[in-house]
């Protein structure tokens, strides 16, 4: 290509920016665009519990389900993989993540069972090193969050204040971790020691980390309005999670008001996932389309 030719292509490449540069460059702070509220959605697997335990469906099944309903992406759990407690081959975690990639999807989060307020100390360092396992999983699925528990505790010789202190130390050690694999280490409330808001905001201010978050469970915050607890802890959420239920007083289960949560979600403009699950009896495709149509119809 000579000279003069290389010349004209360059011109006529530069002529659009050229005749707009005065509009790109005469946006005030105040006129730029901004974004809110990119909401993502997606299935956590234990709606499909019986079906995955039993082999009626893959989690493949469950993947197509989610893109033919207009989902973006799936929450794999841990102990759905046959080989659980330990990780499974890369093989068998690469497939899952290129049939994600056919389908669109993410592989929003995974997730293990833990308990870090017994007093068993042994006990605690092995599940440290069950989360640790499934940290590096999650990174190679490319999960962003992996949802962790307290557990519960049926001590009666140690106060809650010194649990408490157990419980930090522990998921200090799992987030530096999960920074180090690129995936934050997510507390799930599920009123199973941490009952109230503040009791989950103390928790998470002591951890003090970009890598540590809440994974905020609307269906386990037992008071006598569920509600209020959600928008005290709307600015801690990395992640939504939303049942059926509510929590009230003396954890008693109340439908859940899913406009209601909605409207929530979108006045806190969070921007990132929020996790359905059923547990009814029925037809748990149709009740997760529904409960999707529902909270949508809000926004």
């Amino acid at each position: 290509m000579n000279k003069t030719r290389r010349t004209l292509l360059k011109s006529i490449a530069l002529t659009p920016f050229a005749l707009n540069a005065d509009k790109l460059m005469a946006f005030s702070k105040e006129e730029a665009p901004i974004f809110k509220n990119r909401l993502q959605y997606s299935i956590n697997a234990y709606s499909f519990n019986s079906e995955l335990r039993s082999g009626k469906m893959t989690f493949f099944d469950m993947m197509e389900f989610c893109a033919e309903i207009g989902m973006d992406a799936v929450d794999i759990t841990g102990y759905y993989f046959s080989s659980y407690p330990d990780v499974p081959s890369n093989k068998e975690l690469f497939t899952l993540k290129r049939k994600a990639l056919d389908l669109g999807l993410d592989i929003a989060w995974t997730g293990v069972r833990n308990n870090f307020v017994t007093p068993d100390v042994n006990k605690r360092n092995s599940d440290i090193t069950l989360i640790k396992n499934w940290l590096e999983a999650s990174s190679k699925l490319g999960a962003t969050i992996m949802r962790v528990f307290t557990g519960k505790n049926k001590s009666e010789t140690h106060s809650r204040d010194e649990i408490k202190e157990w419980l930090i130390e522990d998921y200090k050690t799992c987030t530096n971790f999960g920074e180090e694999n690129g995936v934050i280490v997510g507390l799930q409330n599920h009123d199973e020691f941490l009952f109230t808001s503040d009791e989950i905001i103390n928790i998470i201010n002591r951890v003090n980390s970009d890598w540590f978050g809440l994974v905020l469970d609307c269906g386990s915050l037992p008071s006598s309005n569920p509600y209020e607890e959600m928008e005290k802890l709307a600015p801690y959420a990395r992640y939504w999670f939303v049942k059926e239920h509510v929590k009230t007083q003396n954890s008693v289960k109340t439908p859940a008001d899913l406009k209601r949560i909605a409207k929530i979600i979108k006045s806190s403009d969070f921007q990132g996932y929020v996790s359905f699950e059923s547990l009814k009896e029925g037809d748990t495709k149709e009740i997760i389309k529904d409960m999707f149509s529902t909270f949508k119809s809000a926004l």
